[in-house]
């Protein structure tokens, strides 16, 4: 059964270990699995042997002699995709960090993977914002999981610097995971809207209702398997006036700026406006910013500056440059 139900449990003991799984961890994989599937009425364990799971990498949480967690990846198929085949923790011991070592661990023993797909329970909620934490996304239609229940699909890149236009889903299972990089954001640059957890999460959920409406697209960004930035384009477009659209709301992780994450995000959206017929694309920065140096750098053209155009939450005022481009 893939996934975990995540709930408050007791703090585990000093002696827990994460080890690779060993011939006689059987039984207790077993008795893990059978406790995790009694969560969820109608769920059964899937029977995987050790033999099964050793297709990849198999880790267990040992405390006390006991298999407290599990965590299994295999290869998917041979582009380069591999499966988080199970990621299981005791009720006893989690919120304490176990399922992102689990999860770590079994990312760390395929450095060379291009894509990481999981299935989730579509009953899981705790798992399912654990997986988007952890810039996992919703992806492709619900399936029936090997515990004959109905499973959620869950993907990422990998490695190095990938983009990927959202679909609705997508979007929707990313608002807090991007509601985190617009608050780490705020934080690191003034010129950024202040935001609480539950505005941000407002925000991206109507951004989500927009991808699903069609009248906006969202492209979100990966850096070594972390999601770490997005951009917009605003394709709400009066009539008649569908040749141009606004690119929005680029926004990096602080961190993972100036890696080539912000270029890759830009060439993504012009590439996204040209499929949707798009020729001409507007767009604004605050004066002085990496912003304006980035659209610089990408042959955008100025087209003007308006002293004091934006105002934050701080009461800071700024000078806005309209850029734009034809593609």
């Amino acid at each position: 059964m893939s996934g975990l139900a995540l709930i408050r449990g007791e703090p585990p003991r000093a002696e827990l270990r994460i080890r690779p799984a060993q011939d006689d961890d059987a039984a207790g994989i077993a008795a893990l699995a059978a406790a995790v599937a009694a969560e969820f009425p109608g769920a059964t364990a899937a029977a995987r042997s050790i033999a099964d799971l050793r297709e990849g990498g198999v880790f267990v949480a040992v405390e006390g002699g006991q298999v407290v967690g599990l965590a299994a990846i295999a290869p998917f198929d041979a582009d380069g995709t591999f499966e988080i085949r199970d990621l299981l923790v005791t009720p006893a011991v989690r919120r304490h960090g176990l399922a992102a070592r689990l999860l770590a661990a079994a990312e760390g023993w395929v450095p060379e993977a291009r894509r990481l797909v999981l299935w989730c329970d579509t009953r899981a909620d705790a798992a399912q914002r654990f997986f988007e934490k952890h810039s996992f996304l919703r992806e492709g239609p619900i399936r029936v999981d090997a515990g004959q229940t109905l499973a959620f699909g869950y993907a990422k890149p990998a490695a190095g610097i990938a983009v990927a236009k959202l679909d609705a889903a997508a979007a929707s299972s990313a608002d807090r995971r991007l509601g985190d990089i617009l608050a780490a954001s705020a934080a690191e640059d003034e010129a950024v809207p202040l935001a609480s957890p539950a505005e941000a999460r407002r925000y991206w959920r109507g951004v989500s209702a927009e991808v699903a409406g069609g009248q906006r697209i969202l492209i979100a960004g990966w850096v070594d398997g972390v999601l770490a930035g997005s951009v917009q384009l605003d394709i709400n477009t009066p009539p008649y006036q569908d040749h141009r659209a606004e690119v929005q709301h680029l926004l990096i992780l602080p961190g993972y700026r100036g890696g080539g994450l912000a270029q890759a995000l830009m060439r993504a959206v012009e590439a996204a406006a040209r499929r949707h017929g798009r020729r001409l694309l507007t767009l604004n920065a605050i004066a002085g910013s990496a912003a304006e140096a980035l659209a610089r750098g990408l042959d955008w053209r100025e087209g003007g500056r308006i002293p004091g155009f934006s105002v934050t939450a701080r009461g800071v005022s700024y000078d806005a440059l309209f850029f734009w481009k034809e593609i």
